[in-house]
């Protein structure tokens, strides 16, 4: 029974890989091959060689905590990874919070220059929660944001339940510039949907379920220093309230809020 048990730990990556699909071809006709992937198919917290969490309070006057490495807030289960987030009263090194929740990010392990990015995802509701998968240059680190570029593939807020957001942020003469369109799509806290973006030296196509709805192209506004042809890693994660996602306040009786990913995956 354990040799049986071996063998099929053994096979469980390659039959995974196997169900993947391994080329995938562009709105433009490209073939691209896969690079990276998770398909959360373990138990407990995400692959610690693919995955680090952001932790604490980190932007936008939000009102979480991230915690890192609480499997309260982020989990794998039945195919899926978990990101829930807790009205509860929470203390860290001196930090107090009301909510906390989790943002799990390929920062310092995995970063892609082009390609097409993809995430299927089912939507947390209620108001005050805003989930997005997103895009941040590498370099965020020595020239700070908006600078080092941002890719939004998608964004939501609980308080305006059939939109999904594509934006690109960066910067011109110093200050942050940023392009976007939404598209109305209904009951995305309900079902899995696939949100994705396909990423050239000179433009990049969003989509959900493989309908196209917004373009940014380079020129569509100025950017100096253009970010777009240097490595970004990406980020999914809940935040709570904050200068988006709270502009219609938090509603308490919604929690806990689940985030459920099927499935990330990179072609080039």
């Amino acid at each position: 029974m354990k040799k049986l048990i071996f063998c099929l730990a053994l096979l469980l990556p390659a039959f995974c890989l196997a169900r993947v699909p391994q080329t995938v071809t562009t709105h433009d006709g490209k073939t691209l091959k896969l690079v990276w992937y998770d398909e959360f198919k373990g138990t407990g917290l995400p692959d610690p060689a693919k995955w680090g969490y952001e932790h604490g309070f980190v932007r936008n006057g939000e009102a979480q905590f991230y915690t890192r490495g609480r499997e309260k807030n982020v989990y794998q289960k039945n195919g899926k990874l978990i990101i829930k987030s807790f009205r509860e009263d929470y203390e860290e090194n001196g930090q107090k919070a009301k909510y906390t929740s989790g943002s799990v990010t390929t920062d310092g392990k995995a970063s892609w220059t082009y390609g097409r990015i993809e995430v299927r995802a089912k939507l947390p509701t209620g108001r005050g929660a805003w989930p997005a998968i997103w895009m941040l240059g590498n370099n965020i680190h020595e020239i700070n944001w908006p600078r080092c570029g941002e890719i939004d593939i998608m964004e939501y807020v609980g308080f305006n339940p059939t939109q999904i957001h594509a934006t690109v942020h960066a910067a011109h003469d110093g200050h942050h510039v940023g392009k976007g369109e939404n598209i109305r799509l209904e009951n995305v806290e309900n079902r899995f949907a696939v949100y994705a973006v396909e990423w050239t030296a000179d433009k990049m196509d969003f989509f959900v379920d493989d309908h196209l709805y917004f373009t940014f192209k380079r020129g569509d506004m100025p950017v100096d220093p253009w970010p777009f042809d240097k490595p970004h890693y990406l980020i999914i994660n809940t935040a709570i309230g904050g200068g988006w996602g709270g502009q219609k306040g938090i509603d308490d009786s919604a929690f806990p809020m689940t985030y459920e990913i099927d499935y990330v995956r990179v072609y080039q």
